[in-house]
């Protein structure tokens, strides 16, 4: 059995990507998979430290969401595209093609459909990417990772399924997580994080948050600054020195800080909503404000709309808000109790076996 999966540009459509390969693996030891990504997308460094097959498929860039002079050159360069995708479709010779996501996802996904190889999709956002929504005019099945995103596909061939959750946030365990960042189970957890690049908006308005909690010692903070702002970060707290507040540039364990942490402040990006929901974290959202057609802003409230977390918009964001409403839910244990529980209410930690059964099902 050989497989080609497609997914690029940014962690969200590569890491749900991986963690179906490894899905599909646990069911079919036997399975072969090829990568099809970009050169300059991350993909490019991640998928081949994974030790996937991958190959690069040369594209200018993905189509703009309105009419400009450059998405006719790129349409252009979209459609030799896809003669070179049906090489690599006819060379590799799959029995299923899968994407996740991305502008690479185009071409090979539709030249597999033309050539009658069976396909599918996964969105992972409330509010579909322009890539898929073409393809969802061409592909065998669509997998959503949030009821919201129905709407955007046709009713016959579309799967609520979930986001695939890596096998490492479910398995991670809250006391592993106290014993690796010297925190006590006495105090209540809060994970920061504005994703692998740091938020800036989030990090300022951190700042006198983090001052205070050094003084009054009542909650834990690790805080994830992102690597190009730590810098900037520490400088700001120099001196600060308090076993209750962490600060750290990246996270490469990201599943087992999920596991300790009793609130959350992230982005709204797909991927960390759907591990928070997993393990039934409770989160002050700040969404993201300048991602395609405002997605992260809808992906936050469809966790606001089940009461499993707030949302602060960017423009709105300072310290003020940001502390009054820390301060509300964690002197609030029972308000957090029951966001915790409306989170996990959301969870699909099954969505990854789930999207894997339907690709083989479809081969």
């Amino acid at each position: 059995m050989k497989i080609i999966v497609s997914g690029g540009g940014t962690g969200g459509h590569i890491y749900p990507a991986l963690t179906l390969i490894d899905a599909i693996k646990n069911k079919r030891p036997d399975a072969e998979f090829l990568y099809v990504g970009t050169e300059k997308g991350l993909e490019a460094d991640i998928v081949p430290k994974a030790g996937i097959n991958f190959v690069a498929l040369k594209m200018e860039g993905g189509l703009e969401r309105r009419f400009t002079p450059k998405n006719i050159f790129r349409a252009a360069d979209a459609m030799w595209s896809v003669k070179r995708a049906a090489d690599i479709v006819k060379n590799f010779q799959p029995s299923a093609v899968v994407g996740t996501g991305g502008y690479v996802c185009g071409p090979i996904l539709l030249a597999a459909s033309l050539m009658k190889v069976p396909t599918l999709i996964q969105e992972q956002n409330a509010v579909a990417g322009v890539t898929n929504k073409i393809l969802s005019k061409f592909v065998d099945k669509i997998a959503v990772g949030t009821r919201d995103a129905l709407k955007n596909f046709p009713r016959e061939k579309t799967i609520y399924t979930g986001n695939p959750i890596r096998r490492e946030v479910l398995a991670a365990k809250k006391s592993d997580g106290l014993r690796e960042f010297n925190f006590t189970d006495e105090l209540p957890v809060v994970l920061i994080s504005g994703g692998s690049r740091g938020a800036r908006s989030i990090n300022d308005a951190m700042i006198e948050i983090l001052k205070s909690a050094a003084e009054k010692k009542s909650a834990q903070f690790l805080h994830v600054t992102g690597k190009g702002e730590f810098d900037s970060v520490t400088k700001k707290l120099s001196g600060l020195d308090a076993p209750n507040v962490k600060i750290v540039p990246y996270l490469y364990n990201m599943p087992t800080a999920l596991a300790m942490a009793d609130l959350a402040i992230f982005r709204a990006g797909a991927t960390g909503l759907a591990e928070l929901t997993a393990r039934g974290v409770p989160a002050i959202l700040i969404p993201y404000p300048f991602a395609a057609e405002n997605h992260q802003e809808f992906n936050a409230r469809s966790l606001v709309e089940a009461g499993a977390a707030r949302m602060i918009l960017n423009k709105d964001l300072n310290a003020q808000i940001l502390s009054a409403t820390l301060d509300e839910l964690l002197s609030s244990p029972e308000k957090l109790k029951s966001m915790a529980q409306a989170s996990l209410s959301l969870g699909k930690p099954n969505a990854a076996d789930e999207i894997a059964d339907l690709i083989l099902k479809l081969i």
